[in-house]
């Protein structure tokens, strides 16, 4: 073998050698992670993934997709504000027994309607997870509060057959849509004394999915404003319900 050859193939081994542990090392990594979805356009986005700390890659487990509400718009200084209101704290105070993958994404534009930028590009950002971790198709489950909360309602009513289960909080969705999501597993929550989202939108698309034949599972907080989702998110039988669901 000539020198210039042994030469070219000690650096492509040296190469492979210093390349194989940062991607072992990267896989491995668990708990909160702040990443970035790049689209076909070459844009860069930052969002978060709760990684559960005892994944190892051996088995499938559940996603949750969490959309924020309007004051965690991107306002070009405030990357990663979503998981610090909401699902985010939430899992941070069960960190070590999670278990299940959050995915945070963060809105560019106020909105989460189910044919928007932003929306569209958490569906991506999700289609990215499903690719580079082993997640359960059949446990992909959406909630979000406020904004998010009605983005909840639009994809659910968009794309009905992908999740496992839903979980609005003091949002609203169109009537309409309830005979299209009166079969996902919904459990919803809102405060009686919101003066930004009206008790009345959830009252309404909760009475909508009973008369289409669903059985949505329903909490009103008395004397609770806007921010219901404190509690929501706390609830503790709220996990241990949505992860029992799954797609038939």
């Amino acid at each position: 073998m000539t020198t210039l050859k042994w030469a070219f193939l000690t650096a492509c081994l040296a190469l492979a050698t210093t390349l194989a542990p940062a991607r072992a090392d990267d896989a491995a990594k668990t708990g909160f992670r702040d990443l970035v979805y790049k689209d076909p356009d070459g844009k860069e986005v930052k969002y978060i993934l709760f990684v559960p700390l005892d994944y190892k890659g051996d088995k499938p487990y559940p996603l949750v997709l969490f959309l924020h509400g309007a004051g965690e718009t991107f306002d070009g200084k405030n990357g990663g504000k979503q998981g610090k209101v909401g699902i985010g704290p939430a899992v941070a105070k069960e960190e070590k027994t999670f278990p299940a993958f959050v995915l945070m994404p963060q809105a560019q534009k106020r909105g989460w309607q189910a044919d928007g930028e932003d929306a569209q590009r958490a569906l991506d950002m999700l289609k990215s997870v499903q690719k580079d971790y082993k997640i359960d198709d059949n446990r992909l489950y959406l909630t979000g509060l406020s904004m998010g909360g009605y983005g909840t309602w639009s994809l659910a009513a968009k794309y009905p057959d992908k999740w496992a289960a839903i979980i609005p909080v003091c949002g609203g969705g169109n009537v309409k849509d309830a005979a299209k999501i009166k079969d996902i597993p919904c459990w919803c929550f809102h405060g009686d004394a919101d003066k930004a989202v009206a008790v009345d939108k959830s009252r309404d698309m909760i009475a909508a999915l009973k008369e289409a034949g669903g059985k949505p599972k329903y909490d009103e907080y008395p004397g609770v404003g806007h921010n219901s989702w404190d509690k929501a998110y706390a609830t503790k039988e709220l996990y241990e319900w949505l992860f029992m669901q799954q797609k038939k």
